[in-house]
């Protein structure tokens, strides 16, 4: 597993996580049960404090850090989308960062809520629960409605079900010919887009 230890401080990930091999765990981060971390994601708790609570996805490309002393926390069910970054920040139950999203010092973001692909939240931002947050400087566009929830839920279980699917079956391999190729039925959940 690619963690390292730094000033004597190693991290501590529960067994029922999945830590992909690209990815960087240094240092003052805990990470809780059934999280999924992605290929190439980096928590740097080489200043800072970083805790990932039970059943947080934290995707490909992903980055944690904060400045010394700081505390960068995301809580239960949170769904951290491709190449976001956290910095510092604490991100409620149950919400979505958007893609390439950037949250920045002592934001404070609650629970239940969504954020928009390539938003920009500056520090001390504030968003209460279930809200709708987007652009760059980003801003609460409106409330987070039930069936947004039910959606945004039903694809984080599909992370938490990735979790389990890499334990049992993520392995290296030698990929299989052109001439081998053969048609599979892979048993993967069905995720319906939101309409």
């Amino acid at each position: 597993m690619p963690c390292y230890e730094i000033d004597g401080v190693k991290p501590v990930i529960h067994p029922t996580s999945f830590v992909h091999p690209t990815a960087s765990i240094i240092g003052l981060v805990t990470i809780g049960k059934n999280c999924y971390i992605g290929p190439h994601a980096s928590l740097r708790g080489d200043f800072g404090e970083i805790v990932l609570e039970d059943g947080v996805n934290f995707q490909d490309g992903c980055i944690a850090h904060g400045f010394p002393e700081g505390l960068t926390v995301v809580r239960k069910n949170g769904h951290i989308s491709h190449g976001a970054v956290l910095h510092g920040c604490q991100i409620g139950e149950n919400t979505m960062v958007g893609i390439q999203s950037v949250i920045m010092d002592r934001a404070i973001i609650g629970p239940e809520c969504m954020i928009a692909a390539l938003s920009y939240i500056k520090p001390n931002f504030e968003a209460p629960a279930r809200s709708i947050i987007a652009g760059s400087p980003a801003e609460i566009k409106r409330d987070v409605t039930d069936k947004e929830i039910t959606w945004k839920t039903q694809g984080t279980q599909v992370y938490q079900n990735l979790t389990q699917r890499c334990l049992d079956s993520f392995a290296v391999c030698e990929p299989l010919k052109a001439t081998q190729l053969q048609l599979r039925k892979l048993n993967i959940p069905e995720f319906k887009p939101l309409k």
